[in-house]
């Protein structure tokens, strides 16, 4: 096992390959800039902003997955907007959970009855926080 979000696990072993690549996760604080009569702006930190994690699954159906399927999977769970645990390896990624703000499909390859042998999806995460 690769990791997992929530209940799904990124894995590839003779049965089933389900990973991902471009992983790229994003860090940023939060600054104000305070507007000052006839001076420069003063600008100050007010904190750690939100990561964000963005990266790519390629779905092939030579590999034990249904693409169609597990798109529609990713699609469920960014309009539930559920905050999940995401871990790759044996580490917890980010202080605390994160939700799934964007989902973009490509179907590349579809077969008789619109089943879809080959694709993709790129997913966007955003940390969630939830103690004030």
């Amino acid at each position: 096992m690769i990791g997992f979000f929530g209940d799904i696990v990124f894995e590839a072993n003779d049965k089933r390959i389900l990973t991902f690549a471009g992983f790229q996760r994003n860090s940023s604080g939060r600054w104000v800039s305070h507007e000052l009569i006839g001076r420069r702006p003063v600008t100050e930190r007010i904190g750690p902003g939100l990561d964000t994690i963005s990266f790519t699954i390629t779905l092939n159906g030579n590999h034990g997955v249904k693409p169609r399927h597990e798109m529609e999977r990713w699609l469920i769970k960014e309009r539930d907007g559920l905050a999940e645990t995401l871990v790759i390896g044996n580490k917890g990624l980010g202080v605390s959970k994160w939700v799934v703000k964007s989902v973009s499909q490509m179907w590349d390859v579809v077969l008789n009855k619109g089943e879809v042998f080959s694709g993709k999806v790129d997913i966007e995460l955003e940390e969630y926080v939830e103690v004030l």
